[in-house]
């Protein structure tokens, strides 16, 4: 099976809409056809969703199924229209990232409606009719940020917090874990909480506003590594090296700004992991198989200490470094 999408080339082979099934025309169902998955991601506009699609595409290369991969663009609405259409192209079992905890559970009532297997897998929807759920704990992930953050200011400082598309779980739930460290934390003082959407170029612009308005922060908190490097980026052009900054994804260049000593920590959340058992979980479900509720991958802490032993575990093999 071809190799749909290539980390580097997503935008060429990523489904965005109806627009693809009018053009092929629906599906024609084969006797003995590999099962047709498809694959909902929120967006690809962050260095995780890419790894997330990339994981998609080898993986299902291997298990030889015929996969379609759709991208929402942080559009819950595009991504319901989107799951109608896989529905026509006679998807056998819908893999959904959800962009919105509540929005885009329409996704999973279409899914319902036609009797196909649906399963969420990194966010996550408000939806019983999910068959499984594949993540890794995002209340966890918002202790450990608000927890290694107030260990490097020693229970005292300013911090702002960038966060990711407004009601997306992601967001909601890392909030939720950052908002539980800080209630005994009276000597922390959030001076700003805003939205980036997960972009690295948001985050610059959010930041550079921020450094012009405080004059001085301590640290920020940004709830992916795409933010965090946008905050490090303008600290580095500022000529700012005392702020403490910390992210979420274990992304390759967080990894190297910690290495290099530009962010005190990331929380690596295995894409790959996820993924694999994400369509490990859809087949199973397709075949009429049991399935668990839920199934949870483990998060990593990755900080100066240990980041040369995470290196050689986790990104000699990645395909950002091949």
């Amino acid at each position: 099976m071809r190799r749909l999408v290539l980390a580097w080339s997503l935008t060429a082979a990523l489904l965005t809409g109806c627009a693809a099934a009018d053009r092929e025309g629906p599906a024609v169902p084969e006797e003995d056809a590999a099962p047709l998955i498809g694959v909902a991601l929120y967006g690809v506009e962050n260095d995780y969703m890419i790894r997330i699609a990339d994981a998609a595409s080898r993986y299902a290369e291997g298990l030889g199924i015929r996969l379609e991969l759709y991208t929402g663009d942080l559009d819950a609405d595009a991504q319901i229209a989107q799951i109608g259409t896989m529905l026509e192209r006679g998807t056998d079992g819908i893999v959904l990232v959800p962009q919105s905890a509540e929005g885009s559970t329409a996704c999973v009532e279409k899914a319902v409606a036609a009797g196909v297997p649906i399963i969420s897998v990194n966010t996550r929807v408000g939806h019983p009719g999910l068959v499984s759920r594949v993540g890794s704990d995002d209340v966890e992930a918002g202790r450990i940020l608000m927890r290694e953050t107030a260990a490097a200011l020693g229970g005292r400082g300013t911090v702002a917090i960038l966060e990711g598309p407004p009601g997306q779980s992601a967001q909601v739930d890392r909030r939720a874990g950052i908002r539980e460290v800080l209630q005994d934390l009276p000597d922390i003082r959030v001076l700003s909480c805003k939205t980036a959407n997960w972009s690295e170029m948001e985050a610059r612009i959010v930041v550079q506003k921020w450094l012009d308005t405080f004059g001085h922060l301590d640290a920020i908190i940004a709830q992916s590594d795409s933010m965090a490097l946008g905050a490090a980026a303008v600290c580095a052009e500022r000529g700012i090296e005392d702020l403490v900054i910390v992210g979420v994804d274990g992304a390759p260049g967080a990894v190297e700004a910690v290495r290099e000593g530009t962010m005190r920590m990331t929380i690596f959340q295995d894409a790959e992991a996820q993924m694999r058992t994400a369509l490990d979980v859809i087949l199973a479900a397709v075949a009429g198989e049991p399935v668990e509720p839920e199934y949870w991958i483990p998060l990593e802490v990755v900080t100066r200490d240990d980041v040369e032993d995470f290196g050689r575990r986790h990104m000699t093999d990645t395909p950002e470094n091949t």
